[in-house]
């Protein structure tokens, strides 16, 4: 049986104080294919740190000093109850605990994840940098009926890199909050990253990264992201590890 208890309302305030971010990797079979990596057998998860969100217009994304640095677009699930213990065929409970949405940029030190998965090592570094995942205003719950049914896209330098639905997720939102609350409890606010479709890609200083989503072909304007790729003017500098 689920547990699930009322709490309060996300706000983009709030955001920021998520006690966690919980990302979903490899869930479009393309995108699978195209970073080569195994499809995998349940959904796969990581964190990111609640200190990578970027709210609107709260500056560029910052590329570190040696980073490859790749975008991935995603649907996010701003959370409005705890959830501990889901039921994977618990569709109603998995819905009702999704108390609003948001367009996010999962940004990935590219060269840094590879080297990590060649050695075994955490992703941290890979997704944590300060700027890593910049969002959009909070889209309202009724604004997105079926999130199963949402196109995504992202374009840089208004050249298209990423268009694809959400019906083509590998793993369904009931399964992913499921899966995850059996191993730590969802907290009111916690976000959840619902992985991303094929094209990503690198972007460098100077890029105009533009994203968004539409429901049944109309674009929701507080889904739209538009933020700029600048060079970090920190000493620090990734090399391998």
């Amino acid at each position: 049986m689920s547990l699930i208890l009322r709490r309060g309302i996300a706000s983009m305030a709030s955001l920021k104080k998520a006690s966690k971010v919980v990302c979903i990797g490899r869930n479009y079979a393309d995108h699978i294919t195209e970073l080569n990596n195994a499809k995998p057998k349940q959904p796969f998860f990581f964190l990111k740190p609640a200190s990578s969100i970027l709210p609107p217009g709260a500056g560029p994304v910052v590329r570190p000093r040696g980073v490859d640095l790749h975008y991935e677009v995603e649907l996010a699930l701003i959370m409005g109850k705890q959830v501990k213990d889901l039921e994977p065929t618990d569709e109603k409970g998995a819905l009702d605990a999704i108390e609003s949405y948001a367009l996010g940029i999962d940004m990935t030190a590219r060269n840094a994840q590879n080297e990590a998965k060649k050695k075994g090592l955490p992703w941290d570094i890979a997704k944590g940098f300060d700027t890593f995942l910049p969002v959009s205003e909070i889209i309202a719950k009724s604004a997105i009926p079926d999130p199963h049914n949402v196109e995504l896209y992202l374009t840089v330098n208004n050249e298209h890199r990423q268009a694809d639905s959400t019906e083509l997720m590998l793993f369904r939102i009931p399964r992913i909050l499921s899966d995850i609350s059996k191993v730590m409890t969802l907290e009111q606010g916690d976000i959840v990253l619902t992985g991303t479709p094929k094209g990503v890609g690198p972007v460098v200083p100077g890029d105009i990264m533009r994203a968004g989503l539409r429901v049944g072909g109309k674009e929701l304007p507080e889904a739209k992201i538009e933020v700029e790729v600048r060079e970090s003017t920190s000493t620090y500098e990734f090399k391998e590890t």
